[in-house]
């Protein structure tokens, strides 16, 4: 597997590409083959080495992605091979109010991220994607749809099931 890691903070410098064994599924993990990252502002922000939460050299960057599901953790329910998915950019956070410790585990900062041929996921980080959207499009939705919709509603729900709300993993209601 081909992937990008920030080796030292502070500037695009700092990440470089390296070949290594491709990675392997936990029990309740997904391998996704990455058909399409976004790059935002979140992003930036950890490679400066800061952002909000923990960082660590090493990491794949890149909290935003999208593509198929490559292989699957035998205790995995949600999803099957082939499927189409999203990763969540905060993959502790379900629902409801966010919580510091939701912050601790983050994509692309501390845990590694979609920039690179391959990510494994908790099962319960990601969301399968509509039919309608392409890789490319899923890809640019977690962290930007969540960001757009708390500037509309200011966290407030408004009803059950908002469309995106199932794009990024984030209502209860579709778990």
């Amino acid at each position: 597997m081909k992937a990008y890691h920030i080796d030292r903070f502070g500037s695009i410098g700092g990440i470089v590409r390296r070949s290594s064994e491709d990675p392997l599924p936990g029990p309740k993990d997904v391998l996704v083959r990455v058909r399409a990252s976004s790059l935002n502002y979140r992003d930036l922000m950890v490679l400066k080495g800061g952002g909000r939460g923990p960082t660590k050299p090493g990491v794949i960057p890149l909290s935003d992605g999208a593509g198929e599901v490559a292989a699957i953790g035998d205790e995995v329910t949600r999803v099957k091979v082939g499927d189409r998915i999203a990763g969540c950019f905060h993959p502790r956070w379900f629902g409801g109010p966010i919580k510091p410790d939701y912050l601790t585990d983050r994509l692309g900062a501390n845990l590694d991220g979609m920039l690179a041929e391959y990510a494994v996921l908790s099962e319960e980080a990601l969301v399968n994607v509509p039919s309608h959207l392409s890789f490319e499009e899923a890809a640019t939705l977690p962290c930007a749809a969540v960001t757009a919709w708390v500037a509309l509603t200011g966290h407030r729900r408004h009803g059950p099931d908002p469309w995106f709300w199932g794009c990024v993993g984030l209502c209860p209601a579709t778990r």
